[in-house]
């Protein structure tokens, strides 16, 4: 899908080239090469200087959500962004991310390192959407910084896998922050590595982490989960995996590490397949055997 209506999407890139930048009144929106040329501090942020990616900085509250896609239009195009949010003291803000190729058959590759600084106070719903070509390669590797007593929502869908996905996601919470990750992907001739951190290193600091994970025909999934309690604070993983096809296999790893005695962190991991019973079910009330599947996961599946 191919943003259509690029009205209110602040950052929109095809292949390698930045077809739009939508700015408002307090809202800074830069390709990374420009704010790093601009904006000296931005430079400690980034690994090295960029050669692509977006920089949008939230200085004000803004009116409408933040919005950006990242599309790969063209064969064998190799795109390497970094992309750095910032949001400032006490702002409450909304951020849809498009992430995808045009086409099925591009046999692209979409790396993405990202960096989201949350200052004191913030509240940030990140909704993080892919959709992909059955042989691309695509790893995202996202960072967020949680100060004081800030608050983050993050939602990861991926329903169209690539060939291969390795995704990596890292928080580090402050004093009396909160995060709450949902990761949801669904797998189908496909070599997926998920793994997801989160340092709580703030006291009061709490997170909950969910994973719904399906394999389908020919799909690997390992998945790794961790939380690391350096301060008293709470939290949970909770994984879940579904098996469709035999050909399938899914790996589920959740870790804790407590350094505090006063943290309290737990987990709970299953793997299942689909019930032969809600299958002749949803058969009997006139659904065939693959719709019926498809019921069954698109359930599983909400978060």
């Amino acid at each position: 899908m191919v943003m259509k209506n690029v009205k209110n999407v602040n950052f929109w890139q095809i292949d390698h080239k930045v077809k739009s930048i939508f700015a408002l009144k307090g809202i800074v929106v830069l390709s990374s090469t420009k704010a790093w040329q601009k904006f000296g501090w931005t430079r400690k942020f980034f690994e090295e200087k960029p050669k692509e990616g977006y920089f949008i900085w939230v200085k004000r509250q803004p009116d409408f959500p933040l919005a950006t896609c990242i599309t790969i239009a063209s064969p064998k195009i190799y795109q390497n962004l970094s992309n750095l949010l910032v949001i400032e003291k006490g702002i409450r803000a909304k951020a849809n991310v498009f992430c995808n190729a045009e086409k099925n058959n591009l046999c692209g590759k979409h790396l993405a390192k990202g960096k989201l600084i949350l200052k004191e106070g913030v509240f940030l719903e990140y909704n993080h959407i892919h959709k992909w070509g059955e042989k691309d390669f695509v790893s995202p590797d996202y960072e967020f910084a949680l100060e004081k007593n800030s608050r983050l929502i993050y939602n990861y869908q991926n329903l169209f896998p690539p060939e291969n996905l390795e995704f990596k996601t890292t928080i580090h919470s402050g004093k009396n922050t909160s995060s709450n990750l949902n990761f949801v992907i669904n797998s189908l001739n496909s070599k997926t590595k998920v793994k997801d951190t989160v340092f709580l290193e703030g006291k009061n600091s709490q997170t909950v982490v969910r994973l719904r994970l399906v394999g389908r025909k020919k799909s690997q999934i390992e998945a790794i989960s961790q939380i690391f309690a350096a301060a008293p604070g709470k939290g949970h993983l909770d994984c879940q995996g579904l098996l469709v096809d035999k050909t399938a296999k899914i790996s589920l790893i959740p870790q804790l590490v407590c350094q505090n005695k006063e943290a309290q962190i737990t987990h709970e991991a299953s793997i299942g397949k689909i019930s032969e019973e809600e299958l002749t079910y949803l058969k009997m009330r006139g659904l065939g055997e693959k719709e019926a599947i498809d019921l069954i996961v698109s359930g599983f599946l909400k978060i």
